[in-house]
């Protein structure tokens, strides 16, 4: 009896095995001189299921089947077939002998032939083919996705668990696994869920995603979070030209111009799923481009693709993150329409690209089902909605999930949302995230109430001297339909007090109607932006010189109050109207006056130096493809890639004690432009005319920079005050080239730098009543003949540094004026 207890034990202990048997295969591939040989092929032998070696001829290869041997091959050596003597194998060495070169067999190495290749061939007949498959055949769409993101600590080893920084917290350590893609552990931290229905429509290239639930671990209604989630994993079509990865564009293995960035060669074909297709290998043709490796599997009579898997080559100009793991599959609908299945993507987010560095995976997986084709809706039916926000969304129960899952999570993804409970009542962890969110928003909460911004605690001007600002806003959610804000601060050499404080109400939701009021009393640098601004605690980075050169005195006390009132009757229109009244006098009337004449045709009756004037404007904001964070009274912006148009009419009426009656027309474009894989155009119009005479305090003052800083919109090598206008263009051409070039040159190619080149220039004239009325310290001079400058700079310094040098290119002879300049910025940037 005990022995047949004994046989059945050992009998269910190898049925169990069996159920959650894997195989795993790591190790490195190299040629007979002990070269590494990247981009190899590894696979289970008689399977559709491997990876490509990386740029060190490493690989790791995993599936939840059991196989007893792989096959490695690449063009130009002898395959070889390796038995695994264990389900889990590591640190493999496999060396491949040159092969014997055939007559009727073209064999290729390296760089690849763009002629006689028959891999291009096929990949010609995916460009005629690519819209007429998948999505495209069809009139409209819709399908069925369910999206899960997570994000997990990588390299976990005995060393990391036992630091101080996780005392109180070693539970989490119970969760560590590892990754089916690199073969290292990692433990999982976060998870977020999504469900939804896509809607398209070809005929009128529309398209709407409704989310029908969303859940994250601990963070569930924050749309920080969720949207910075899906600006990290932004939706893509492999069939296009270039995919976008962490704002950076990379030319796709199926685009028109890959065969100047790749190389191709026809590895195999083989029926999958019992479709007959050709595998294509494609690798880089130079390092330090943002290209891929890897291979697809494509129909031999439709040309759609069946699978791809792709990973980023590991010298890709790209920060932070170490590798990008990408695999696709496509499942076959009546017989000839291939639709996509699973989508795949994992990343590997760290500070250094070392072997051993620690990091994060993010990894997403999205589900794609029920596909139904041409069901016409109605035209309104892809209107977006302003302000859609459900709080239903986030709010589905338990029972919700497992009946909707596309798929099951599995035991450490279940985990997390239980580890993430546990943490948050954890003393250390709410530090540590106190910490996070205080750097991230510039804002440290207190119960309702954000103190801050923590980093403008601190300025210096010549007027004020040392000064200290503090302040903060009520804060009881990120959808708060109501906002208070102010501040007070100090200036150590004028000894005033100055202050600020404003209000804001959302009166409705549905088309985000607003009203806002506010008052300042505050010292400014005027004349730092030619488009006018009705933020009323705006204070521009040129009001504090710390970091400045030449004259900095020219600072202005201004008294502000302003009440407005706006709406967005459609996605991203914006109309706003607005009064004002405000008091404009010259903080340091020793060095700097604003000073105009009472009457210009009669000099003698004196001067004014301070304006008093009442204004009302109308303002129309249009930002098409504008992605925004929050649905209460104030928004974020997900990124800056983003059209924007605005125009701006102001009437300066005569009221009560106003001094001047005229009216301002203005406009400001902004456009980034991608060129075709070389990097991005910013182009910035700027253009205006003042009707009726005002004096140098509502004068159009062209924008100098005078700091040692990049300052988006001025003149790098202009002087405050240097220009006026009442009348202007102004022309802002930038482009970053992403290390396109740098990538050739073999010194620099490993640096990443990324080279940025622009000019700027503006045209302006001032009308003789303007010139006539003034009367200050200022003498106009009005860029008529064009003012103009160009620089050139390196950005990714050290990963977070950008230097220009700017070279001034007109109205050179000019006293007291830089014609070469040197300036920088540091920032945060993949």
């Amino acid at each position: 009896m005990k022995k047949k207890i004994l046989f059945l034990l050992v009998a269910f202990i190898a049925f169990t095995a069996c159920l959650s048997a894997q195989t795993k295969v790591s190790g490195i591939v190299l040629d007979e001189v002990n070269e590494p040989i990247p981009y190899a092929n590894v696979y289970f032998k008689g399977t559709a299921e491997g990876v490509i070696t990386n740029e060190d001829g490493k690989f790791y290869l995993e599936s939840q089947n059991t196989y007893t041997e792989i096959q490695i091959s690449f063009v130009g050596y002898e395959s070889k077939d390796i038995q695994l003597q264990k389900q889990i194998t590591y640190d493999l060495k496999v060396v491949l002998g040159e092969g014997q070169m055939l007559n009727e067999v073209v064999l290729y190495s390296g760089k690849t032939s763009k002629k006689n290749n028959p891999a291009i061939d096929i990949l010609r007949k995916i460009w005629e083919r690519r819209r007429k498959n998948g999505l495209k055949m069809f009139d409209q769409y819709q399908f069925d996705k369910y999206e899960k993101v997570e994000f997990d600590m990588n390299n976990i080893d005995s060393a990391f668990t036992k630091r101080k920084l996780f005392k109180g917290m070693e539970f989490i350590f119970d969760h560590v696994d590892t990754s089916s893609v690199t073969g290292k552990t990692y433990l999982p931290i976060f998870i977020n869920e999504n469900i939804g229905k896509v809607y398209g429509d070809n005929t009128t290239n529309s398209r709407k995603e409704i989310t029908e639930a969303n859940k994250n671990s601990g963070f569930s209604d924050n749309q920080q979070i969720i949207a910075f989630i899906k600006d990290l994993y932004a939706d893509y079509d492999i069939y296009d030209n270039y995919l976008k990865f962490f704002d950076k564009d990379f030319v796709s293995p199926l685009s028109r111009t890959g065969i100047n960035v790749y190389n191709y060669v026809l590895h195999d074909s083989s029926y999958v799923d019992n479709k007959w297709c050709y595998n294509i290998v494609f690798y880089p043709r130079r390092k330090n481009e943002l290209t891929f490796k890897g291979n697809f599997w494509v129909n031999d009579t439709t040309f759609a693709i069946k699978k791809i898997v792709m990973s980023a080559s590991k010298s890709a100009n790209i920060n932070w993150v170490k590798d990008i793991y990408i695999e696709q599959e496509f499942e076959v609908m009546n017989d000839s329409v291939f639709l996509l299945t699973r989508d795949h993507m994992m990343s590997d987010f760290a500070l250094r690209k070392k072997e051993g560095s620690k990091g994060v995976y993010g990894k997403r997986t999205t589900l794609f089902q029920n596909y139904e084709f041409d069901i016409k809706k109605p035209s309104d039916f892809y209107h977006k909605e302003v302000n859609e926000y459900d709080e239903t969304v986030n709010n589905k129960s338990d029972d919700y999930w497992s009946e909707n899952r596309f798929e099951s999570l599995n035991k450490d993804e279940k985990a997390i949302y239980k580890m993430l409970d546990t943490l948050k009542t954890v003393p250390r962890f709410k530090q540590m995230y106190n910490l996070v969110a205080t750097l991230g928003s510039g804002y440290y909460q207190i119960n309702h109430f954000d103190y801050g911004p923590i980093f403008s605690t601190f300025g210096y001007n010549d007027v004020e001297g040392i000064r200290v600002r503090t302040g903060g806003r009520t804060y009881f959610g990120q959808n708060d339909p109501w906002r208070v804000e102010g501040y007070t601060a100090y200036g150590f050499k004028d000894n005033k007090f100055k202050y600020g404080i404003s209000g804001k109400w959302m009166v409705n939701k549905k088309n985000r109607i607003i009203l806002s009021g506010g008052n300042r009393r505050d010292i400014e640098q005027t004349g730092v932006s030619l488009t006018a601004t009705n933020d009323v605690l705006g204070r521009s980075f040129a009001s504090s010189s710390l970091f400045a050169s030449g004259d900095n005195s020219k600072l202005t006390n201004i008294r502000l109050t302003t009440f407005s009132a706006e709406i967005e009757p459609v996605k991203n229109l914006l109309f706003r109207t607005s009064f004002s009244y405000r008091t404009l006098k010259s903080a340091s009337p020793q060095t700097f006056n604003m000073d105009y004449y009472i009457d210009p045709n009669n000099p003698s009756q004196g001067v004014r130096s301070r304006v008093n004037q009442y204004e009302y404007s109308l303002h129309a904001d249009y930002t098409p493809g504008r992605r925004t964070i929050g649905y209460g009274v104030e928004r974020s912006d997900v990124d800056l890639n983003y059209a924007r148009l605005y125009l701006n009419f102001t009437q300066g009426v005569k009221l009560f004690d106003s001094d001047f009656e005229y009216q301002k027309l203005q406009f400001y474009y902004r456009q980034p432009v991608l060129i075709g894989g070389f990097g991005r155009l910013f182009t910035t119009l700027e253009a205006g005319k003042i009707f009726g005479a005002v004096p140098l305090g509502l004068m159009g003052i062209v924008p100098g920079n005078q700091s040692y800083f990049i300052i988006e919109n001025t003149y790098n090598l202009m002087n405050y005050y240097e220009f006026a206008a009442d009348e202007y263009v102004s022309l802002h051409l930038e482009h970053n080239f992403n290390g396109r070039l740098f990538a050739r040159i073999p010194l620099l190619r490993k640096l990443n730098l990324r080279e940025i080149v622009g000019v700027k220039g503006v045209y302006g004239t001032v009308s003789q009543r303007n010139i006539d009325l003034n009367a200050s310290s200022i003498t106009y001079r009005a860029p008529e003949d064009v003012y103009w400058e160009y620089h050139a700079g390196v950005g990714n310094i050290f990963k977070v540094f950008r230097i220009d040098f700017a070279w001034r290119g007109s109205y050179l002879d000019l006293p007291d004026i830089n014609t070469f300049a040197v300036k920088g910025t540091f920032g945060f940037h993949f």
